[in-house]
C-alpha cells in the first residue's frame, strides 16, 4: 500500500495541530476505548462468569485467549482484504462488525457459544487498531506520527481508567453479561464520532491485497512482531490472573476489584502518553526500557503481591511499563515495512493479542500445575526476558545495516 509522504518538517506540538486534526483522532480513539473495555473488563469478571457457567478458572482463561485468537487471525486478513477500500470506510465497517459481535456475546447461552461470540468479537480488532493508526498518522506532520498513534492506543489505556471500573461495576451489580450491552453502546458511539469527524480520502492509489502481503518480506517487521507476542506476553501474564489473585492472594475485598482495574488503567494511560513521545525520539531505546521495565516489577509482584500496598503499587507500574511497550512497537512496523502500514500496523495488534493468549495459556498453566497465584508473574518475567533479547538482535541487525551502507 502506498501512502502520501509528507515533508519532515519541525515538530509540532499537540496544541500546534488544528482542532479538527484533534477531534478526529480523538473519534480514532473512541474505538479504542471500546476495543479496550472489551478486551480488558473480561478479566475482571472471570470469578463471576467462571460460576455462572461452572468452570474452572483455566477454562475462564480460554474465554480470554478466544479473543485474543481472533485478533490474531482477523487483523492480517481483515487488513489485506480492505486494501483497496478507502481508509474510513474500512473503519467504520470494522467498528459496525465489533459492535455487533459484542451484543451478540451478551446472549451466549452457555461456554461454547462464549468462546465462539468472543472470537467473532476480536477479529475486527487488530485491522481497527492498523488502519486507524494510519489515518491519524496521515493527519499530522512525519515527525508527530509516533504521538498521533499513540492517541488512537490512549483510547484502549483510558478504557481501564474509565471505562474497565466502570463497566466492572456493573457487571457486578447487573450480572457480568451487561458487560457486552455496555460495549455495543460504545461501539455505536464511535461509530457516529468516526462517521462525523474522520476526513474522507480515496483509497490509497495502487493498494492491492498483493502489495500489503510483499510488506511481510521484511526480516525486522517479523523480529518486532516477536518483540511484542514475548514481551507482552509478560504483562498479560499476570493481568488475565489479576481478579483471583488479588482476591486470594492479596486478600483484598471483591468490591475493591474496580478499583484495582483503575489502577493499572491509570498506568497504563501514563506509560503510553509518554512511550508516544519518547517514541518519536528513539523507538528501540523505547523498547528496551519497556522490556526490563515488564522484567523488574513482575518479579516484584510474585514476591510482594501478598500486601495491599506495594501489590498496587506495582500494578500501576505494570500498567505503564506494557503500555509503554505497544506504541513504538506500532512505530517501529509501519517504519520497517513502509509499503504496507496497515498491514504492518494492525500485525502489531496480532502480536499483542497473541501474547495474550499466550500469557493467558501460560499462566493458566502454572495454575493449573499447582504453582500458585504468584507463578504467573515469574512466566511474565521470562517472557519479557525472551522480548528483550529480540530487541538487542534487531538493533544489531540496523547496526550492522548501518555499517554496510557507509
Amino acid at each position: 500500500m502506498t501512502r502520501t509522504a509528507q515533508a519532515p518538517g519541525p515538530a509540532a506540538s499537540p496544541a500546534s495541530l488544528s482542532r479538527r486534526t484533534q477531534i478526529a483522532i480523538a473519534a480514532l480513539a473512541v474505538g479504542g476505548f471500546g476495543i479496550g473495555a472489551t478486551e480488558f473488563t473480561i478479566m475482571g469478571l472471570l470469578d463471576p462468569m467462571v460460576r455462572d457457567l461452572g468452570i474452572t478458572i483455566p477454562e475462564g482463561g480460554h474465554v480470554i485467549s478466544a479473543y485474543a485468537l481472533g485478533v490474531v487471525i482477523g487483523a492480517p486478513t481483515l487488513a489485506a482484504l480492505g486494501s483497496r477500500l478507502p481508509r474510513k470506510t474500512l473503519a467504520l465497517g470494522l467498528l459496525t462488525w465489533f459492535t455487533l459481535a459484542n451484543a451478540s456475546s451478551f446472549w451466549a447461552a452457555d461456554y461454547s457459544w462464549l468462546l465462539v461470540t468472543r472470537f467473532l468479537s476480536g477479529l475486527p480488532h487488530g485491522a481497527y487498531f492498523g488502519v486507524a493508526a494510519v489515518i491519524a498518522g496521515s493527519l499530522v506532520p512525519v515527525t508527530r506520527r509516533g504521538w498521533a498513534m499513540s492517541m488512537v492506543l490512549m483510547g484502549l489505556s483510558v478504557a481501564n481508567v474509565i471505562g474497565v471500573p466502570l463497566i466492572t461495576w456493573l457487571g457486578q451489580t447487573a450480572g457480568w453479561r451487561t458487560m457486552f450491552l455496555a460495549v455495543a453502546v460504545i461501539g455505536m458511539a464511535a461509530l457516529l464520532a468516526v462517521t462525523l469527524t474522520v476526513p474522507h480520502e480515496p483509497a490509497p492509489e495502487g493498494a492491492s491485497m498483493r502489495g500489503e502481503l510483499r510488506g511481510l518480506k521484511h526480516p525486522q517487521l517479523w523480529l518486532a512482531l516477536g518483540i511484542g507476542t514475548v514481551g507482552f506476553g509478560g504483562f498479560f501474564a499476570v493481568y488475565s490472573y489479576i481478579s483471583p489473585t488479588l482476591l486470594t492472594v492479596t486478600g483484598i475485598p471483591e468490591a475493591t476489584l474496580p478499583f484495582a482495574v483503575g489502577v493499572y488503567g491509570v498506568g497504563m494511560v501514563v506509560g503510553n502518553w509518554f512511550a508516544g513521545i519518547l517514541a518519536d525520539k528513539s523507538v528501540m531505546g523505547t523498547i528496551f526500557g519497556a522490556c526490563i521495565g515488564i522484567m523488574a516489577l513482575e518479579a516484584g509482584f510474585a514476591l510482594l503481591s501478598p500486601w495491599a500496598v506495594p501489590a498496587f503499587i506495582l500494578i500501576f507500574l505494570i500498567g505503564a511499563s506494557g503500555s509503554f511497550l505497544v506504541a513504538p512497537l506500532q512505530k517501529r512496523l509501519v517504519d520497517v515495512a513502509p509499503d504496507a502500514p496497515s498491514l504492518a500496523a494492525s500485525l502489531n495488534h496480532s502480536a499483542l493479542n497473541m501474547a495474550n493468549s499466550l500469557g493467558a495459556f501460560l499462566g493458566g498453566a502454572v495454575i493449573a500445575a499447582g504453582f500458585g497465584l504468584q507463578a504467573p508473574a515469574w512466566v511474565g518475567v521470562g517472557l519479557a526476558f525472551l522480548g528483550l533479547l529480540l530487541a538487542l538482535v534487531s538493533h544489531a541487525l540496523d547496526r550492522r545495516s548501518i555499517a554496510r551502507s557507509h
